[in-house]
């Protein structure tokens, strides 16, 4: 299966396709962002992808408010839940701006939208959508993004199959561009988190959807998850960006930077370019290899015309000249007659024989 993303194919046989996920890490300032958007394209992700949501209608301050103390990654949050949203949120009029702003320096402008409104917004500027973990038991909001015909990307974190199978049938019912990407949604960044990748699962939806595009959007620091992910399949990589892991910030503690993105980058491709096609074949960079390191059979000793061949007569030595027989073949040649005389040391050929 391969789709466009704009002018971009992703897919089987494609390039492994990069999305840097600026998300809160503009820190409420939109030349914050620009600057963003273009080390994100120096370092060489192919899409900067931001996250349109309001806090009103993304988080219930009552209810986070009845839990008592903040869970999970939000516990080192300074501010309340609701209002670390509420300044994360993004003005509706940065997004023309944003968009414009990718389109100038030639990177892709992507985000996920948190609401019917942000949906529509988004739906003037980004060429695709990203449905983020949280929303994928919000069946509606799944329907009316899937409605809309873009290339859609949908996070699995925190989830059972079950919610993968609900939301996927509602998806393909109305579009078949579609990435599957396989998320852990612990945004703590520690290095225990890796226990808990379960890349495997991507040869799950391989099995279960063989049609999708696979993907992984992933939080842990490091590029391992992301080769690994690659080697089974995946081609599409979301990370979160920042230019600096030690700004105050929902998002920074666990964000590639510049140069590690660079470094990702440039290792998965190496890797994708080291996974071939699948066919076992003597490689055009083997070829001479496969003469200085293989064996052919040599002659043991001085041989007469006429006398025939035993066992004992040949041994297998490197390399093998053009006229060779490897040894595989020896069994052929015991007792064939020699039609001239041979020295030892010689190459044996078929030439050599009555």
């Amino acid at each position: 299966m391969i789709i466009n993303i704009g002018n971009t194919e992703i897919g089987e046989g494609c390039k492994p396709y990069f999305i840097a996920d600026i998300a809160a890490n503009h820190d409420g300032d939109l030349n914050r962002a620009y600057s963003l958007i273009e080390l994100a394209k120096e370092a060489g992700a192919d899409a900067a992808k931001f996250q349109n949501f309001k806090a009103d209608t993304i988080v219930s301050k009552y209810g986070f408010c009845s839990i008592n103390t903040q869970l999970s990654h939000q516990k080192a949050w300074k501010k309340s839940v609701y209002e670390t949203y509420r300044d994360a949120s993004l003005p509706d009029e940065w997004s023309a701006r944003l968009k414009e702003k990718c389109d100038s320096a030639g990177i892709e402008y992507m985000t996920s939208p948190y609401d019917y409104s942000s949906v529509d917004l988004a739906d003037q500027y980004a060429n695709c959508f990203k449905i983020g973990s949280g929303d994928i038991t919000w069946t509606d909001i799944i329907k009316y993004i899937a409605q809309k015909g873009k290339p859609l990307l949908l996070a699995t974190g925190a989830s059972g199959m079950d919610d993968v199978h609900r939301a996927m049938a509602i998806i393909q019912k109305y579009n078949n561009k579609i990435v599957l990407m396989q998320c852990n949604t612990n945004y703590t960044a520690d290095i225990s988190n890796f226990k808990n990748i379960n890349l495997n699962v991507l040869k799950t939806y391989r099995a279960a959807y063989p049609d999708v595009i696979l993907g992984l959007s992933d939080h842990t620091r490091g590029h391992e998850t992301v080769l690994g992910a690659i080697a089974l399949g995946a081609r599409v990589i979301e990370k979160h960006f920042t230019d600096d892991n030690d700004r105050a910030g929902p998002d920074h503690k666990f964000s590639m930077t510049p140069v590690t993105w660079r470094d990702m980058v440039v290792s998965a491709n190496l890797l994708y370019s080291a996974l071939g096609d699948g066919i076992k074949r003597i490689e055009k960079n083997e070829e001479d290899t496969a003469v200085i390191q293989r064996r052919s059979l040599y002659y043991t000793q001085n041989i007469a015309s006429g006398e025939k061949l035993r066992e004992t007569d040949l041994f297998p030595l490197r390399p093998i000249l053009d006229t060779g027989i490897p040894p595989y073949d020896t069994d052929k040649l015991i007792g064939k007659t020699l039609k001239k005389g041979v020295v030892k040391n010689d190459a044996v050929k078929w030439e050599d024989f009555i």
